[in-house]
């Protein structure tokens, strides 16, 4: 049997800004379709964690870099694990995610992270969400989702989110926190989120999550993607 180069693998990408509900999008869209799925988010978030728990101040480049190369993360449904550690709930952390976004930014981080994120792309498929999955990890994605979401309808999801963990959360702070995180992932220079030119984009703000997943659905065989 002829092994499916990684190239000829089909892959769909969700990007969009923090809290539009991607992960949750992909995961479920990767379910419908029998493929693997990768959460870019948490890799950087788990950079931050490693970074955090190590004293690595977050503008210091080059250190969080460091940390990036030598990720020791592993992935398991929905478990991730860090040196060896079950981190799930840990990256979900305010402060995890603060520090994700800022460090986000660096170039050395990024490229760091880069070749990590493409090696998930296996057969029969990839769904992967991100801030830059469909115009720098993989822009040839057969199909390209930029997510979007009113800022106030993304800050009561997330504040949801956090209360059904048992983590306190403030809807003010956290439109604050998603507001200054918008502005970095946006003003970036290295890879700043935005929708590659030919992504569809898809407002989720006044949809459910089985709404929104339909939709990509509906894109993908749209596409006459179904047969690749």
């Amino acid at each position: 049997m002829t092994a499916i180069l990684p190239e000829h693998v089909p892959v769909i990408t969700i990007d969009g800004p923090t809290a539009s509900g991607k992960g949750t999008v992909a995961h479920r869209v990767a379910k419908a379709l029998g493929w693997s799925v990768l959460d870019s988010g948490a890799l950087y978030r788990l950079t931050a964690l490693a970074a955090l728990r190590r004293g690595v101040p977050a503008d210091d480049e080059p250190a969080v870099a460091r940390v990036a190369q030598a990720l020791d993360v592993r992935f398991d449904g929905p478990h991730v694990y860090l040196d060896g550690a079950e981190a799930s709930h840990d990256i979900r952390r305010e402060e995890v995610g603060n520090f994700a976004s800022r460090v986000a930014a660096f170039p050395g981080v990024r490229q760091a992270l880069l070749e990590r994120q493409r090696v998930f792309r296996q057969p029969p498929g990839l769904v992967a969400d991100g801030r830059d999955m469909g115009t720098v990890v993989f822009p040839d994605a057969v199909l390209k989702v930029f997510l979007v979401a009113d800022v106030v309808a993304r800050a009561e999801r997330r504040r949801k989110q956090l209360i059904e963990k048992g983590i306190s959360a403030n809807l003010d702070d956290l439109l604050r926190d998603m507001r200054e995180r918008d502005a970095r992932d946006t003003q970036r220079a290295a890879a700043p989120l935005a929708p590659a030119p030919d992504a569809r984009i898809l407002d989720s703000s006044n949809l459910t999550i089985a709404e929104t997943v339909q939709a990509i659905l509906d894109f993908w065989r749209e596409a006459g993607a179904g047969a690749a």
